[in-house]
């Protein structure tokens, strides 16, 4: 899972000092019990990464310091959303995608209903959710300049999408969008806003937030994979690395029996080191050096070992912007033993591995919340950290905003010819195309 990367804090600041999205919450101050929870978050949060975090100089930040910073910045509060953005930012002086605060389900919170993708350096929406209000008013390769204010970035984009999405949901966004024709408007667009139980439960024994977390999870990955063959060419798309090992068995299985695979990992955020490492282990004939593992023990090198029948046709990788953790992890690898073609977009940059702590706060009553802390530094075989870096594809092939809006995937259909089969661009998006399923 990733969430902040190195702009966490200064894009917090920014909203702390008067966004339009941050002006518009209900601001009436915290009540002594609300503030008392949050300054024990964050103390929590000081105390997991004091202990826990892969670098004991911290990146050079100074913790203490850095934690009585914002301690006493809390007091300022005037909403538990900015009380939670608080406890973020001080997360975010580490510049670190997979160190991470993840704050208590609301009683009601909102999630938008359409998806926005960098390509490049732009912003364009990629996926919209039939029945909506966004389907009304945004369309497939629309460009997203503007959202509440703030000029979309991709040095940012991360952390914008962690703010809207887990910090501060609102039940609306404005957006200046560019059509693919050149035209300019601004939309305000309602998002669906969903009614639940506080994670307040003593009786639950702090499962509540990890229900939550796993029913997302189940939402954006149920999907464990999908196969297409054409001719001798199997294309896997994999959503997330939370494939079941017969998942993996039975896609490997088909692989076998053709020449060639391209396996989709485009908007694969990660998952599991262990699928992962089977993923590899299927994909060599050899050992073969994962990275090293770097964290307060020292340092240890992962050696993937070949399964007895491994794929060893013509492969292809697609990556992305969406691209992160482990998808990047297993696309540099076979970048770098020239294992195959990586063809797509830049990859997020967001490689760290890292543990989730479960905590809470209150006595009779508990409020349960989540951290991430990484545990470790990878450093791929060449010496290098794709933390911060991303994956640069060994071709660099994107689509335009009119492929987007016609449902054309061009990448895909050059990576079909890389391997000697005919994909039209216009075949290919309607292959893989996206089915909004999630609640």
């Amino acid at each position: 899972m990733r969430t902040i990367c190195s702009s966490m804090v200064v894009l917090v600041l920014a909203f702390l000092s008067g966004c339009p999205r941050v002006r518009g919450e209900q601001k009436r101050g915290l009540d002594s019990a609300d503030l008392a929870s949050a300054h024990a978050m964050l103390h929590q949060a000081y105390l997991d990464v004091k202990k826990g975090y892969y670098d004991p100089a911290f990146h050079g930040v100074n913790l203490d310091e850095s934690y009585r910073r914002y301690d006493a910045l809390l007091n300022s509060s005037e909403s538990v959303n900015a009380a939670f953005r608080v406890i973020a930012g001080f997360l975010g002086e580490l510049q670190d995608s997979h160190t991470f605060f993840m704050p208590p389900q609301r009683t009601r919170w909102a999630t938008l209903d359409f998806t926005m993708s960098m390509i490049g350096d732009k912003c364009f929406v990629t996926r919209v959710r039939p029945g909506s209000d966004a389907q009304k008013k945004l369309h497939l390769g629309d460009q997203v300049l503007v959202v509440d204010a703030l000029p979309i970035r991709r040095s940012y984009f991360e952390n914008f999408l962690y703010l809207v999405g887990v910090l501060s949901p609102m039940r609306y966004e404005t957006l200046v969008v560019q059509a693919p024709d050149g035209g300019l408007r601004t939309e305000t667009v309602m998002n669906t806003v969903h009614d639940g139980k506080a994670l307040i439960d003593p009786a639950r024994d702090g499962n509540d937030i990890w229900d939550q977390i796993r029913a997302h999870e189940d939402a954006q990955h149920r999907d464990q994979g999908r196969t297409f063959e054409k001719g001798a060419l199997l294309i896997w798309k994999i959503p997330g690395f939370f494939l079941d090992p017969e998942s993996i068995n039975l896609g490997f299985a088909k692989a076998r029996k053709l020449k060639a695979l391209i396996l989709d990992l485009r908007g694969d955020s990660g998952g599991r080191s262990d699928v992962l490492k089977a993923m590899l282990s299927n994909v060599f004939d050899h050992p073969v050096i994962m990275a090293t593992r770097v964290s307060r023990q020292g340092s240890h090198v992962e050696i993937i070992n070949p399964v007895a029948s491994p794929f060893m046709g013509k492969m292809i990788v697609l990556i992305d912007g969406g691209s992160a953790s482990a998808s990047e992890i297993f696309a540099r690898v076979i970048q770098l033993n020239h294992r195959g073609w990586v063809i797509g977009d830049r990859s997020a940059g967001a490689a760290m591995e890292a543990h989730y702590v479960r905590e809470s706060v209150g006595t009779d009553e508990r409020i349960f919340y989540g951290l991430s802390v990484t545990s470790a530094k990878l450093v791929m075989t060449d010496g290098s950290s794709i933390e911060g870096n991303g994956v640069l594809p060994d071709e660099l092939t994107r689509p335009t905003a009119a492929d987007l809006a016609a449902g054309s995937d061009p990448v895909l259909s050059r990576a079909a010819g890389l391997v000697g089969v005919d994909l039209a661009p216009e075949a290919a998006g309607k292959l893989v195309s996206f089915q909004w399923t999630s609640p």
